[in-house]
């Protein structure tokens, strides 16, 4: 496992490309001052690595605060995705630009069909394959694909995914489909670590805080990257963007890792991706 050092070190992907294990979310965070003050922020105290996508409505944001942040475009893993609504080949195709039009960047470290969406999807990944070989992107994935699903996409693809991005905290760590991405050398990375809010109620994680001193939020993003797992959590808030990056003067002993893994009870917080309607 390599070892997590500091707020700039990286995962290697598949292809090579390597994308910096701890970044900003930006989901729910308002387009304008709010989303561009919070990305600023973050480039500011060491972050380099910003996740937004379509249907955030907010990449225009995204983009001014990396702009006006004065670190180089090359030094930030900007990411984004495509919804369900743009799905197929000629409609991806469509969304990417629009994405970029928003962001006003001419490429994309990453991007990821954000839900899985059948037969459609294996349309949608033809079309992230070609933007990919035109090197208009640098890495491709999926988000919220669970095991059955990338089993149905993988014997059609080209280029295997690079990053499969879902939901993952304590209560959903899906062993099974962690060890599948491992295997087919599919970075894994978490959304909603903090497991919606709900995080902060749990006993065993006040107990760690208390002994590492540190807060809640700091033990369970540890965690995450301690399992090799690149991990965004998302805030506007300044404060909490600083101490949410806090994260390398310490490290989980394995006893607590393993206690902490014994919380999985496959809990989700967020839609099932067998069963959304959006």
């Amino acid at each position: 496992m390599k070892k997590i050092t500091d707020l700039q070190g990286t995962f290697e992907l598949h292809n090579g490309v390597q994308m910096p294990y701890f970044g900003l979310g930006v989901y729910l965070s308002k387009d304008g001052s709010e989303v561009s003050n919070a990305v600023k922020v973050a480039l500011e105290h060491g972050y380099r690595h910003v996740d937004t996508a379509s249907i955030y409505n907010n990449e225009k944001g995204v983009g001014q605060g990396i702009r006006e942040s004065q670190i180089p475009r090359e030094a930030v893993f900007v990411v984004s995705k495509v919804w369900n609504s743009d799905q197929g080949y000629d409609s991806t195709l469509k969304a990417f630009d629009a994405s970029l039009e928003r962001l006003e960047m001419d490429y994309l470290d990453l991007y990821l069909i954000h839900w899985p969406k059948g037969d459609v999807s294996k349309d949608t990944w033809k079309a992230l394959e070609r933007l990919y070989k035109e090197k208009r992107v640098r890495a491709i994935g999926v988000s919220n694909f669970l095991k059955q699903q990338l089993e149905d996409l993988l014997p059609t693809v080209e280029i295997v995914p690079m990053v499969n991005q879902m939901e993952f905290h304590p209560y959903l760590v899906q062993q099974d489909l962690v060890d599948y991405c491992q295997q087919h050398k599919i970075q894994y990375e978490a959304w909603s670590p903090m497991m919606q809010g709900n995080i902060f109620d749990l006993d065993i994680l006040k107990e760690l805080a208390s002994k590492y001193q540190k807060t809640v939020a700091q033990i369970v993003l540890r965690w995450d990257l301690q399992k090799g797992v690149v991990t965004i959590p998302k805030s506007s808030k300044k404060e909490r963007i600083i101490a949410n990056a806090n994260l390398f003067d310490f490290e989980l002993n394995h006893k607590d890792m393993a206690r902490l893994d014994a919380l999985d009870r496959g809990q989700r917080f967020g839609p099932d991706p067998d069963n959304f309607d959006f």
